[in-house]
């Protein structure tokens, strides 16, 4: 299951960003103090998958994810945003829930099969609204489970 790995400190419940680069640098140094990984290591991965093409998927969403060759597992962040910000989404709409992904480099079809579940996680649309009204880590964390727990039934 994806969320094995994820605890309530895998999730910021009000991350303050005005920008997407913001963004970035606080997933990468969230998820640095998770995996011990370099911050900036962290941070031009997220900003070379970026260039080729935006992570926000529409809806509000965006699921940036690349993958660093010292990690031993798939690592995920999740982020509410305070305030929604312009993340380049293919539907040109604001963004403001974000789900990191970071993955060793020789993971294969693991990082693909975790990418498309955040996907079918996030497509939940009243996960989605009900996260954007909840305001603790531990609220957040608690939704995503209720979802993964009712989807590998």
């Amino acid at each position: 299951m994806l969320l094995n790995h994820l605890t309530p400190d895998c999730v910021i419940p009000s991350l303050k960003a005005g920008s997407k680069k913001q963004v970035l640098q606080e997933l990468a140094r969230k998820a640095a103090d998770l995996t011990g990984q370099d911050e900036s290591v962290i941070f031009d991965v997220l900003l070379e998958r970026e260039r080729l093409g935006t992570t926000g998927i529409g809806h509000g969403i965006a699921i940036p994810h690349g993958k660093i060759p010292a990690l031993d597992r798939v690592y995920g962040v999740f982020a509410r945003l305070e305030r929604p910000i312009d993340f380049d989404s293919i539907d040109e709409q604001p963004v403001d829930l974000v789900f990191l992904l970071l993955a060793p480099s020789d993971c294969g079809a693991d990082h693909l099969k975790a990418l498309a579940k955040v996907s079918r996680l996030l497509r939940d649309r009243m996960l989605c609204e009900k996260m954007r009204g909840s305001t603790g880590a531990d609220a957040i964390f608690a939704l995503m489970n209720q979802v993964e727990d009712r989807t590998a039934a």
